[in-house]
């Protein structure tokens, strides 16, 4: 059975998920895939901006205490996020198309979300 601190977890990153996803379609986003998994690890949100098919991590935090979450995106998260898409686009077959990765930080406080989409947050890392 999962403790009760890392079921909340998981409730709040769904809930987070959910708004990334609705202010991702409201900045004009289309999603084409949630929580995409392989054998590399995963990416929360794979969208289509115009042209673009971005990767979308997203970060959810309750507190600001340890910084903004998208500071916990740090080199290490984005060779692996790398990793994925290189995963996915080999797998799903993308080509000739422009790709970038984006980054949804949310706070969650007292019941209300501080939303922040970061387009192109970082470049691939090798």
């Amino acid at each position: 059975m999962r403790p009760i601190k890392g079921i909340l977890r998981l409730l709040t990153g769904e809930r987070g998920e959910e708004r990334a996803e609705a202010l991702l379609k409201k900045n004009g986003y289309r999603i084409i895939e949630r929580n995409y998994r392989c054998p590399r690890g995963e990416i929360d949100i794979v969208a289509r901006d115009g042209g673009t098919i971005a990767f979308v991590e997203v970060k959810t935090r309750s507190s600001e205490a340890f910084g903004s979450p998208k500071y916990s995106v740090d080199q290490r998260k984005q060779k692996k996020l790398t990793e994925v898409a290189v995963h996915y686009i080999a797998e799903r077959g993308v080509r000739e198309t422009d790709l970038r990765f984006d980054v949804v930080s949310i706070v969650v406080k007292d019941g209300s979300y501080t939303t922040e989409l970061i387009k192109d947050a970082f470049e691939a890392v090798e």
